[in-house]
């Protein structure tokens, strides 16, 4: 097997169990303190408000932990050694998280606090040094699509089989166990394994490119600011993104909430994230066939448009399955693609800031996909918990229990709001980004006149 196959699978394989991990704390922690442990409004309050700053802290947090990686040398490169530390930690803490202790009241809300905000350092160490990687694996644009497919490829499989499977595998556990808690519990536990074995794989198997850059001094504080702020297209990237996110994962967090309370179905929710993430999954499978074909524009237009459409449909559908469906399919099919282009957009502009600034920074430049992953998380979050709290939802034991006003202002929360976001993020990257694949072309002859790159890639 060559480096490039090697690489291709094993660094994508290592991220099953991370969204796995990632798509149970971000879409159903909130659901297991309200459904599961069955909070009181007052402590789910405290948790919202824990949530909310836990998540801008640590996304603030972010571009430092990206200077602390770029400054890592190690006989294992500057990547592996956070990668392993932080798939470990965060792994136990994840855990925890969703252990029942039996606290309630202010020693629960403490303990909440300590291991949510450990939880989130101890992933950042994982996330800024696994995604920052892959930019050294590939200099060349259609080379870094096919990684990231694939990888993006395995993310939605790990993510999806978490949204398809949590409901059945939870009942039947809490059936033989005799406890949701504890079934939630061996889920997570599950979870947390395949999260090991995943990232054993990219850190024994992935090789990088470690010969085709020079070598660069090691980063400061003061230069972490001028990478991120002179950075202009890394901006107008991350500002797209952002408001991406915040519209997309506050969605994606209600809809466990939408099928039990507002369809009445609860079960139903399995087979509707069946069908959404084998349509995500083939999405993302073409979309290399597509980018030869169509420039990167043109494919962010169309997956926009397929996104607004099926925000349209959703919010106008009865409740019937084949309305909900198509919706769901029209929303997801959109967004695998701009998933996948975000994704470049910002590995793009690392030979941007190379070409402009003089250096290299790929985990402070990547240290800004999570820090947008949690900040639009942080606000979604912030978002669900307090319609939750609000709608009467929290309170509630069935559909019955849950009024017209609340179902309405979980609907405007989830289908209403979301879409005028991520039309914003789209309109900001048309207007101001500009990282094509000609203009990306001669950054790289300049960086190799330069003698910044060493070799082609």
């Amino acid at each position: 097997m060559t480096k490039d196959i090697r690489n291709h699978y094993c660094f994508g394989l290592g991220t099953i169990g991370r969204d796995m991990q990632y798509a149970l704390i971000t879409m159903y922690l909130i659901y297991f303190l309200t459904d599961i442990l069955q909070l009181p409004d007052s402590t789910m309050w405290w948790v919202t408000g824990i949530i909310l700053v836990s998540r801008i802290f640590d996304a603030v947090n972010d571009p430092f932990m990206g200077v602390i990686v770029d400054n890592t040398k190690s006989r294992w490169g500057k990547f592996k050694p956070w990668i392993a530390a932080g798939a470990l930690s965060s792994g136990l803490l994840t855990l925890l998280l969703f252990t029942d202790f039996g606290f309630r009241g202010t020693a629960f809300i403490i303990l909440f606090a300590v291991f949510y905000l450990l939880f989130g350092i101890t992933f950042t160490m994982n996330d800024i040094a696994y995604w920052s990687m892959l930019p050294s694996l590939s200099m060349d644009q259609q080379g870094r699509e096919k990684i990231g497919s694939f990888a993006r490829i395995c993310a939605n499989i790990g993510l999806f089989t978490v949204v398809a499977g949590i409901v059945p595998v939870t009942e039947a556990l809490g059936a033989s166990t005799g406890s949701m808690s504890r079934a939630y519990q061996m889920f997570t536990a599950a979870v947390v394994a395949i999260l090991i074995l995943g990232q054993s794989v990219t850190l024994f198997g992935v090789k990088e490119n470690r010969g085709i850059f020079k070598k660069e001094e090691s980063t400061s504080i003061r230069d972490l600011i001028r990478i991120i702020f002179k950075n202009d297209q890394l901006l107008y990237t991350s500002l797209s993104m952002v408001l991406f996110m915040i519209g997309y994962v506050t969605t994606t967090s209600f809809g466990l909430y939408f099928f039990k309370y507002a369809y009445g179905d609860e079960g139903m929710y399995a087979l509707f994230a069946l069908v959404l993430g084998v349509s995500q999954i083939l999405a993302l499978a073409v979309f290399p066939l597509f980018s030869k074909m169509y420039s990167r524009r043109s494919l962010y237009t169309a997956a926009t448009v397929l996104v607004l459409l099926g925000y349209i449909v959703f919010f106008f559908s009865p409740m019937n399955m084949l309305f909900i469906g198509t919706a769901g399919i029209l929303l997801f099919l959109g967004q695998a693609f701009i998933q996948i282009l975000m994704l470049m957009f910002l590995a793009d502009t690392i030979e941007y800031g190379q070409w402009k600034l003089g250096r290299r920074n790929e985990s402070v430049t990547f240290a800004l996909q999570p820090f947008i992953n949690k900040m639009g998380g942080a606000i979604a979050g912030g978002i669900v918990g307090a319609v939750v709290i609000l709608s009467g939802i929290n309170e509630a034991q069935s559909a019955a229990d849950v009024t017209e006003q609340g179902l309405l202002m979980m609907k405007i929360a989830m289908l209403a709001i979301p879409p005028l976001l991520i039309a914003a993020g789209y309109l900001i990257y048309r207007k101001w980004y500009k990282i094509d694949a000609e203009f990306y072309d001669s950054m790289l002859r300049d960086l190799k006149n330069r003698g910044d790159l060493i070799l082609e890639s």
